[in-house]
């Protein structure tokens, strides 16, 4: 069962699982979260109809009902679930990944994330044990869905600021934000890639690696454009390139919310970054009554502790952006909307996008960058004891990996949840102290190629 993950369950259709799985998936799902209706959703992805088919008839065998959405952004059914007062969702998905991918993203009560360890790993045991899937003798019944759409474009049409002013580009990534840009930017962008197609012909739907934001770049040097946005294909995510056509690392953005949140609502308290998160963030929201949280990658965990902790917002390195007003779940299209706002007031006080990144900043980064090896854990360990061996620590956490924290640079090694990398980011005051910690972390991991 290779394609139940800590977040969600994912992979490569008819490879890593298959109609049987969606099947009994959705046969389980209601007696694991006690729910009598399920909310399902699908993206447009060409396995998706199949999936949708055999999790729907796993529901019903169960004895509960499907309240059917149909096409959906991830963040529509999150709303869905909350706004409507579902025990449990699905939305069939898989994100960011290549066409050939599929997946389920569940949630509870509240779109509250099920995880491996949450329940997702207990319908795993039940699917590998072979316990059966007796149909019940009262089946449940389809219902469709289609109010999702016109409430869910009304809550995020409360946020939408004035934008007169401001050139945009943007790339929909041929993703399922195609359901929505329309309503919400009307014609004022210069759109690529707006035609739902679960293909994805123009690029894959991941803006993380830069071969998939080059046309975007491109569109931003055409049109002159003050920002450039960038959806993934279920619309949870969504990056931005400023008016240089130079991409901005996803973190920085939740400075950016900070100006919406905090300074212009007045709403100090926690702010959530994950644990790879520019040291950055925290200074620049400290002065405004941020309290940074660093907590674990993913929302499985973001979720639930934005949730624990009460707090305004949050983000996430892979440009997951969390909200108290969305049920402390994810939206990109919230995302975008509240970063145009705070853009577009920039502009008018005479302010680029470039210049407001600059000032948040301020630090030498590597990106992440990836180790393929088996000894994650004898790696991680040995990068760490060396580094801690020489210099003092202002800042340990050993959450997720290792984040350790120098006063002049810190790093997070970290293994990988889905794939066989070992995962190092570092940050430091200097390209030359920079380039000297990332020659050693190669040296160190090289060890255990």
């Amino acid at each position: 069962m290779g394609a139940f993950h800590a977040y969600d369950i994912r992979g490569i259709y008819n490879v890593d699982f298959n109609r049987e799985t969606a099947y009994k998936v959705g046969y389980f799902l209601p007696e694991l979260l006690s729910a009598d209706k399920v909310l399902v959703g699908r993206d447009a992805r060409v396995s998706s109809d199949e999936i949708h088919e055999y999790l729907i008839k796993g529901i019903t065998d169960a004895g509960a009902d499907v309240y059917d959405a149909g096409l959906c952004t991830t963040p529509m059914v999150y709303f869905g679930t909350a706004n409507y007062g579902f025990k449990a969702s699905v939305q069939i998905t898989a994100s960011h990944n290549p066409a050939e991918y599929n997946g389920m993203k569940v949630s509870r009560e509240n779109a509250l994330p099920v995880g491996l360890d949450t329940g997702l790993g207990q319908i795993r045991d039940w699917i590998e044990e072979g316990r059966p899937c007796t149909p019940a003798e009262v089946k449940g019944e389809v219902h469709p869905m289609p109010d999702i759409h016109a409430d869910y474009l009304a809550f995020l049409l409360k946020y939408k600021g004035d934008w007169s002013d401001l050139k945009i580009a943007m790339d929909v990534s041929n993703g399922m934000a195609s359901l929505f840009v329309d309503e919400i930017f009307g014609n004022q962008p210069a759109y690529i890639y707006k035609d739902m197609d679960g293909r994805f012909p123009n690029h894959e739907p991941n803006p993380l690696v830069q071969e998939n934001v080059a046309d975007l770049k491109k569109l931003v040097a055409e049109t002159k454009a003050d920002i450039g946005v960038i959806f993934d294909g279920d619309a949870d995510r969504v990056m931005f390139v400023d008016e240089n056509s130079r991409f901005i690392s996803p973190d920085l953005m939740i400075a950016v919310l900070g100006h919406y949140f905090l300074e212009e609502r007045g709403e100090k308290g926690y702010v959530h970054q994950d644990i790879r998160s520019s040291k950055a963030v925290g200074e620049y929201l400290a002065p405004m009554g941020g309290v940074m949280n660093t907590w674990r990658v993913g929302r499985a965990y973001a979720a639930l502790k934005l949730r624990e902790l009460d707090g305004v917002f949050g983000g996430e390195l892979a440009g997951h952006y969390y909200f108290r007003d969305f049920f402390y779940s994810d939206s990109g299209l919230l995302a975008a909307i509240l970063i145009l706002n705070v853009v577009a007031k920039m502009k008018a006080q005479g302010i680029s996008l470039s210049q407001l990144i600059a000032r948040i900043e301020k630090y030498q980064n590597s990106g992440e960058i990836n180790f393929r090896i088996e000894a994650k854990k004898e790696a991680m360990d040995a990068v760490r004891d060396y580094f801690m061996s020489q210099e003092k620590a202002t800042a340990y956490m050993d959450f997720d990996g290792y984040r350790v924290e120098f006063p002049d640079w810190w790093f997070n090694i970290r293994p990988s949840n889905t794939e066989p990398y070992l995962r190092f980011l570092c940050e430091a005051t200097s390209k030359e102290l920079l380039d000297e910690k990332v020659a050693k972390v190669r040296e160190i991991v090289g060890r255990f190629a």
